[in-house]
């Protein structure tokens, strides 16, 4: 598949680390951004690549000349095959594409040469291949959602809404962010656009929103813009500490369950009403901890009102909303939710038969660990269930986790007051 890297922009926000050259060449620990890019493709088999360029560009073409060059950082052949494309005049983020769209005859990766990122791409891939789709959104939660793009899916990973900045939101929504790597049939490219400058987000992508031809590829790996001064030495501690590579899921990851009522929210029984979701005192500042850590943050939750029919799935879908929205407000975020809507006990007014099984996913059984586990790679023999109640912790151990308890015991393996003192105990483990 080959990859086409926007490599065109100015950097104007990130001037005050370096003006004389091309943001993607500002060095994150001596080494390039853009030659982190390509490395990190390189070695997935990514080597047919594409550069547009233009301020600057000079020095972009001769450090990597066709790719045979050899890098003055490692002394080795960048090992890929590099076509340019230089911009004369400004034409978008965009526009250079179709200026190039003779060499794209088949689905190709699009990324923007100012991220640091380390993802698992030929799973990103074969996901793209699987939905069939003629766009797919590598799509993350990050710290700060309420300024940023949203991307809204339904339960089939379909694109049904795009929420620039500008656009007005739900009051509750699912931190679910474009990160800007994206997988493009060149089908996208044999429209008209009569503007110079295209824009990619507002001119041909957004457009496909609820066509059912884009999807998202939600992923907890690392992919972060360094186009600012606190976001570049941001990434630069992040790559020393080895944060960077470590979240890409070709490695075993390590994960921190969390049970959802008693345990981030305030227990009020069967919630049913979204007006009663509140959060428990010290869960912003607790889920602020993992997420600095280099374990994933997910939920999982029985819940019976499914299958009882005093929830609907959409319903609960806007808690979870407001969970994360309340979160994200605070600079926390959630890699993954999961739940169970069964529940096995027949004879309730208003319930809902195919929700009355005797599944695999209700806690105390391991299901949702499971599945979390496939999807994310997950060493459970590595990561912690936490919940407050016995169920909880059967779960946790049924699945081969270790186990914390929330104002109770059940023979875990650490009893806290709340999930505050339950994840600093649990990371004071990791010293």
């Amino acid at each position: 598949m080959k990859t086409v890297i926007m490599a065109g922009g100015k950097g104007t926000r990130i001037t005050s680390i370096a003006s004389d050259i091309p943001k993607p060449m500002i060095k994150i620990e001596g080494v390039p951004v853009l030659e982190r890019e390509i490395e990190c493709l390189r070695v997935q088999g990514f080597t047919d690549i594409i550069i547009t360029v233009s301020h600057l560009g000079n020095i972009i073409m001769d450090y990597f000349g066709d790719g045979s060059n050899i890098s003055p950082v490692t002394g080795k052949p960048f090992g890929v095959k590099i076509e340019y494309y230089f911009e004369e005049q400004p034409l978008g983020n965009a526009g250079a594409l179709f200026e190039i769209k003779d060499k794209l005859t088949d689905d190709f990766l699009l990324l923007n040469a100012d991220s640091l990122f380390d993802i698992d791409f030929n799973r990103f891939v074969a996901y793209h291949r699987e939905k069939g789709g003629l766009v797919t959104l590598f799509t993350h939660p990050n710290n700060h959602p309420y300024d940023s793009g949203l991307i809204i899916a339904d339960e089939n990973g379909a694109v049904t809404s795009w929420l620039a900045k500008e656009d007005e939101r739900p009051k509750y929504y699912r931190n679910r962010v474009n990160a800007g790597l994206h997988i493009i049939s060149p089908e996208i490219l044999n429209q008209i656009v009569s503007t110079l400058k295209i824009d990619l987000d507002r001119q041909l992508l957004k457009p496909l929103a609820n066509t059912g031809k884009m999807f998202v590829y939600d992923s907890p790996e690392y992919v972060k813009d360094m186009g600012t001064p606190d976001r570049f030495y941001s990434v630069c501690e992040d790559v020393r500490n080895g944060k960077v590579s470590a979240r890409n899921l070709k490695y075993k990851q390590k994960a921190i369950f969390l049970d959802r009522d008693g345990t981030i929210n305030k227990y009020v029984g069967f919630l049913k009403d979204i007006d009663d979701f509140e959060l428990e005192n010290g869960v912003i500042e607790a889920i602020k901890l993992i997420n600095k850590s280099g374990y994933l943050t997910i939920v999982v939750t029985n819940q019976p009102v499914i299958a009882r029919g005093e929830v609907s799935l959409a319903e609960l879908q806007n808690i979870h909303n407001k969970m994360e929205t309340l979160l994200g407000l605070e600079g926390a975020y959630l890699d993954g939710i999961y739940f169970c809507p069964h529940h096995p006990h027949r004879g309730y007014q208003g319930e809902r038969p195919e929700y009355k099984i005797d599944c695999q996913c209700r806690k105390p059984k391991p299901g949702m660990l499971l599945k979390a586990a496939e999807d994310f790679n997950i060493d459970l023999s590595k990561s912690w269930m936490v919940g407050d109640g016995e169920n909880d912790v059967i779960c946790g151990k049924n699945g081969g986790c270790r186990t914390a308890a929330i104002n109770c015991d059940f023979g875990a393996d650490i009893k806290a007051n709340n999930l505050y003192e339950c994840v600093s105990k649990i990371l004071s483990k990791e010293i």
